[in-house]
């Protein structure tokens, strides 16, 4: 089990943080759309205790398809957004899915979100698009300080630290707008196929 620490910030101008990682010889890692689906049971006991359990299909640019199976505990108290994690990698969603359902988890949102990654520093700095919300920047590292010395570096160091998980800044987006829809899609793009 991994503990992540991560500090998420709005992101006001895309390009010009990713000329400023350029600047900084930040290697660009990865590029991929992804769909995050998570689950709860029927009395939301995951979502009420503050844990979370998502299966996450990535579309990578080069082709390449990547799916996970992740449990994230309650967050920690701190400056940083941080909680226990356990991820495992496995070759079908549709088998982990029926797999959650055999366990009395069922879907309770599925979002698409656009990530672009860079490594700087030790640390991976996410440049993130998610419908309705917009851009934001995460950066997750081994430890706070490495975390917070990325920030800076980034100059980003006045920008506000958000803790709310997308999941969550989503849901309160659709309760405001009175939507109830429970799968979130970038208007222009076609269905990322969540089954393998």
């Amino acid at each position: 089990m991994a503990i992540e620490i991560e500090a998420k910030m709005r992101l006001n101008d895309r390009a010009a943080m990713i000329a400023r990682l350029g600047s900084l010889a930040a290697q660009p890692a990865a590029r991929f759309r992804e769909v995050n689906t998570f689950y709860d049971n029927h009395d939301g006991e995951l979502k009420t205790s503050d844990q979370g359990l998502r299966i996450r299909v990535e579309q990578h640019d080069d082709g390449a398809k990547r799916t996970y199976l992740t449990h994230k505990g309650p967050r920690a108290h701190g400056k940083l957004k941080s909680r226990a994690e356990t991820e495992a990698v496995v070759d079908n969603a549709d088998h982990a899915a029926a797999l959650l359902a055999a366990l009395g988890y069922h879907p309770v949102i599925s979002f698409e979100k656009r990530r672009e990654r860079f490594v700087l520093d030790g640390c991976r700095v996410e440049l993130d698009t998610l419908p309705y919300l917009g851009d934001f920047i995460e950066i997750e590292g081994p430890d706070e300080p490495a975390v917070l010395a990325v920030r800076d570096k980034l100059g980003l160091s006045d920008v506000p630290i958000i803790k709310a998980s997308y999941i969550a800044m989503l849901q309160d987006h659709l309760r405001k707008e009175g939507n109830d829809t429970q799968v979130i899609r970038f208007p222009d793009d076609e269905p990322l196929r969540v089954s393998a």
